[in-house]
């Protein structure tokens, strides 16, 4: 099973690809998606959707998983990032590919074993079970975090699966 995990945002969503076989788990790429943050919104989802539409080309995933929005203090970038992922499972859907949508703390208990696990905790983890190839390219701009949640996410839906048989499709 190849599973694309999407850590949706509007000026960067990060992608990660795990593929599981009988157990066995490997990281098949992870990377970014950005848009200009001086283009009117429409045009940054056109982006977005150009991507998402890319990398199902590319990499042919069974599944989708994607982390539920949190909304805290900031309701403008809340509602932005929910616009963008409408129009990645938007894009899933037209492709035929199932999505699932888990919230951070379920990911962060599945990956790191703790709900509020930090952002490192879940790179250490990550990191010890791909290995130390987990991380972003040197010398270049990068915004790691993001990938690393999508690897996260979709981490996330292997071992939800496997013990539940996974959770509510969007």
């Amino acid at each position: 099973m190849l599973v694309l995990g999407i850590d949706p945002g509007t000026a960067t969503t990060g992608y990660g690809l795990i593929r599981e076989n009988n157990g066995e788990l490997e990281a098949v790429s992870w990377g970014l998606i950005e848009t200009n943050k001086e283009l009117l919104l429409g045009k940054r989802f056109i982006h977005i959707y150009t991507q998402v539409s890319s990398l199902i080309k590319r990499f042919n995933p069974d599944v989708v998983a994607i982390e539920k929005i949190f909304f805290a203090s900031n309701a403008k970038t809340a509602i932005s990032v929910g616009q963008a992922q409408g129009v990645m499972i938007y894009c899933f859907a037209k492709s035929n590919i199932d999505v699932f949508e888990y919230a951070p703390g379920t990911i962060k208990k599945m990956v790191a074993g703790g709900g509020k696990a930090k952002k490192k905790d879940i790179q250490k983890s990550l990191r010890k079970i791909f290995g130390v190839k987990i991380r972003s390219a040197k010398k270049k701009k990068s915004h790691f975090d993001d990938s690393a949640d999508a690897l996260a996410v979709a981490l996330c839906h292997i071992l939800v699966s496997k013990e539940k048989g996974g959770e509510k499709d969007v």
